[in-house]
C-alpha cells in the first residue's frame, strides 16, 4: 500500500513540475520551430503573427538578452538579403560584435575585424523603404553610396534619428519583435548567432 502511494504521489509531482514549466512560458509569444535544413527557433509575438505572411523570410538575430526578429525585404533587396543569410547560415556572424552602438540612433555589428574597419564591398541596392525605429540597414563608407559593407549591418533605435539615411543607405529589413532586446544592446557586446527561417 505504501509502494502505490509513493508512486501516486511520484506522479502528481511530475505532472505539476511539467505544468510548472508550461507555464513559465509567455502567453503573447508563439515560437516558430525550425525546418529540417536549419537550426533556428525564431520567438515572434501573437500580436504580430497576423502581419507575417506565409513567404516572409525572417531572421533572429541573437544576444545575451534574448532574439532580435527582423523581416527581410527580399524583393527590394535581393542580393542584399541573399548575402546576409548567407553568411548567417554559415556562422560567420557567430561571435562578432556590435562595436558601434550610438543611443537613439543604431546599433552597428557585424565586423569581422571588430573595429570599423572590416568587411569587403558590395552594389548598393540603395530603396525609397524609410528608415525609421528597427530599421536594418547595411553600412558603408561616406565616400560613396554606390558600394556598402558586405557584412556590417544597422539597426536603428529611433524614427527621427535614422530618417535622414533614406534613400541614401540599404534598408533591407526591420525588426518585428524584440525592440526590449534591441535597447539593451551595448557597445562591445556578442553577437550569439543569426539564424534564418523562410515561413
Amino acid at each position: 500500500m505504501l509502494k502505490i502511494l509513493a508512486s501516486i504521489l511520484l506522479v502528481l509531482t511530475f505532472s505539476f513540475t511539467l505544468s510548472a514549466c508550461n507555464k513559465k512560458q509567455s502567453p503573447s509569444d508563439i515560437t516558430i520551430s525550425p525546418t529540417p535544413s536549419t537550426n533556428v527557433n525564431l520567438v515572434v509575438s501573437q500580436a504580430l503573427k497576423p502581419s507575417i505572411s506565409p513567404n516572409d523570410t525572417l531572421a533572429a538575430i541573437t544576444t545575451k538578452d534574448g532574439q532580435i526578429v527582423v523581416r527581410l525585404f527580399e524583393k527590394e533587396a535581393p542580393n542584399t538579403v541573399k548575402n546576409f543569410l548567407d553568411k548567417a547560415n554559415s556562422g560567420f556572424y557567430d561571435g562578432l560584435t556590435f562595436h558601434r552602438v550610438i543611443k537613439d540612433f543604431m546599433a552597428q555589428g557585424g565586423d569581422p575585424k571588430g573595429d570599423g574597419t572590416g568587411g569587403e564591398r558590395q552594389l548598393s541596392e540603395l530603396n525609397q523603404i524609410p528608415f525609421k525605429k528597427g530599421s536594418l540597414g547595411l553600412a558603408r563608407t561616406p565616400d560613396t553610396n554606390k558600394y556598402s559593407n558586405d557584412s556590417q549591418f544597422f539597426i536603428c533605435y529611433d524614427d527621427t534619428g535614422c530618417a535622414h539615411l533614406t534613400g541614401d543607405y540599404v534598408n533591407f529589413g526591420t525588426v518585428i519583435s524584440g525592440f526590449d532586446v534591441l535597447n539593451k544592446i551595448q557597445s562591445g557586446e556578442k553577437i550569439i548567432k543569426i539564424s534564418s527561417y523562410t515561413k
